[in-house]
């Protein structure tokens, strides 16, 4: 078998390969070089190309003042374990219990560790990119075609083994967009994860003490049981003795089933909260069956009377926000980019043959470097239109940030404004429990002495039991505003300064 000459066209088309592999040689460094001028000339004719004039975001973050923060009082300091300040041994068991295995927490972690491997992607992708290549395939190679005999007609079986690698040349900022912007997001999963945290340490907290103010409920409708009972043998000493009649005697026997009834509503309320609280950290519905709360053993804490000038920076929910603006903005900095050339440097070397007893002689080597250009010119609008998504990202993003602002700032408010009345409200309800006990004491002395009627007794009875109800609730009511007023202030939360710190790099 004879060898086969290639053609003239093929001649000349090896040369030309030739002569770009000897030009390659010259350097890594011409090749940057003629790639930077490239880009530079491309950039000079982007007049004619997709253009991304006319887009702009329309939202402006809220100013601090126009909701009041300008001035006032700093927030207090309050410690990232604050539950601790109750000083209550039970209320820091069930909260860090809850902090320990809450499902909740648990999926705020895995979205911040996915927004972690989303900044290493972007990372990666500003990177020498390396790939490695092994093709084997067997194929008939067309008679008619640009083969001559005896490849043309001919099975035979294609062998490449190379390695390729590219750099990008990041002249216009998308890639370091793209890596601020999902720095970004790593920052607001993780400030979301704090947010989640206080929300739930608030939440179990709250629970416990809404248990205790039932618990102080069912004391109070304990005692009205004990009080009519008591009225009750009174009654029934009195029938006998001919000071009373049946009348008395039926109103006291069914004042009995309503008290029972209360204490029996307050079991069931009691035992839904010991699931919710249960739930709230992680337990079995029964394993709280047990746990009884007393309101007197959790210490109410010192807060704030205004709310303070810092508010902003001591908030998860709002920090997140924040950064959620800077992701956007990268966002849009990369989909602005991309109306810009893109720019790589391509080389690869291996070994190539037709035959696979050929693969690894001389002569089956090959190579190649040089720079590649990319220009949207015509993209029928493809550009544009991501870019006026993502712009409005970044005003919905900015929305949502005034938004916790505004929310942030009433919420504090309103926590203050109800710790204030509160206290006004126990003074009158102090005074107002004192009358009611007195009337009900000179009542059923009254009755005794055969001066005034089982009715009266029962009405100031009524006043007392509403008044001790109004205490309790009072007394519960303090300390779970002071809970949300802890959650609303923070709850402890303080910027992680290392990931400040690294997001900062990410942004030079």
């Amino acid at each position: 078998m004879k060898p086969y000459r290639l053609s003239t066209q093929a001649v000349v088309l090896r040369q030309a390969v030739d002569a770009n592999v000897r030009s390659a040689r010259a350097g890594l460094s011409t090749l940057a070089l003629i790639a930077a001028a490239i880009a530079a000339s491309v950039v000079l004719t982007l007049g004619g190309c997709a253009s991304s004039a006319g887009i702009a975001p329309v939202a402006q973050p809220i100013a601090p003042r126009s909701v009041g923060l300008d001035a006032g009082p700093a927030a207090p300091s309050l410690a990232e374990d604050w539950w601790r300040s109750f000083g209550d041994a039970v209320l820091t068991d069930l909260v860090e219990r809850a902090l320990a295995g809450n499902p909740s927490l648990k999926i705020a972690q895995a979205r911040l560790e996915r927004a972690q491997a989303a900044v290493a992607g972007a990372q990666a992708a500003d990177g020498l990119q390396v790939t490695g290549e092994l093709d084997v395939t067997r194929q008939r190679f067309s008679a008619t075609s640009i083969y001559p005999p005896p490849l043309g007609g001919s099975i035979r079986t294609l062998g490449t083994a190379q390695i390729g690698a590219s750099w990008e040349f990041d002249f216009f900022g998308r890639n370091r967009a793209a890596i601020e912007a999902a720095v970004g997001a790593e920052r607001a999963a993780q400030a979301d994860r704090e947010a989640a945290r206080v929300m739930l340490a608030s939440n179990v907290a709250r629970t416990y003490v809404t248990l205790g103010r039932l618990f102080e409920q069912r004391e109070v409708a304990a005692r009205s049981l004990q009080q009519r009972d008591e009225i009750l043998s009174l009654i029934k000493q009195r029938v006998q003795g001919g000071l009373d009649t049946n009348v008395e005697l039926r109103q006291g026997e069914g004042a009995l089933p309503e008290a029972r009834l209360q204490i029996e509503q307050l079991d069931e309320q009691i035992t839904l909260t010991r699931h919710a609280l249960a739930a709230l950290t992680a337990q079995a519905p029964n394993a709280l069956d047990s746990l009884i709360v007393p309101l007197t053993t959790v210490q109410a804490v010192p807060l704030p009377a205004a709310v303070p000038a810092d508010l902003l920076g001591w908030r998860a929910d709002i920090t997140a926000a924040r950064w959620r603006i800077e992701a956007a903005t990268s966002d849009t900095k990369s989909a602005k980019a991309q109306f810009y050339p893109n720019i790589n440097l391509t080389a690869f070397i291996g070994l190539a043959s037709i035959g696979l007893d050929q693969l690894i002689k001389v002569g089956s080597e090959q190579y190649g470097a040089g720079p590649a250009i990319r220009l949207p010119i015509f993209d029928s609008g493809r550009l544009r239109a991501n870019l006026r998504g993502k712009t409005a990202d970044l005003d919905a993003a900015i929305e949502s940030y005034n938004g916790a602002v505004l929310e942030a700032v009433h919420d504090v408010a309103d926590q203050i404004s109800s710790l204030r009345s509160i206290d006004r409200q126990h003074a009158e309800q102090a005074s107002a429990q004192a009358a009611a006990e007195s009337a009900y004491d000179l009542a059923t002395q009254r009755y005794k002495a055969g001066l005034s009627t089982y009715l009266t007794v029962l009405n100031a009875e009524a006043t007392v039991l509403n008044q001790r109800r109004q205490a309790a609730d009072l007394k519960a009511r303090a300390l779970d505003v002071q809970i949300a007023l802890i959650r609303a202030l923070g709850g402890g939360y303080t910027p992680d300064s290392q990931l400040t710190a690294r997001t900062a790099q990410a942004g030079q």
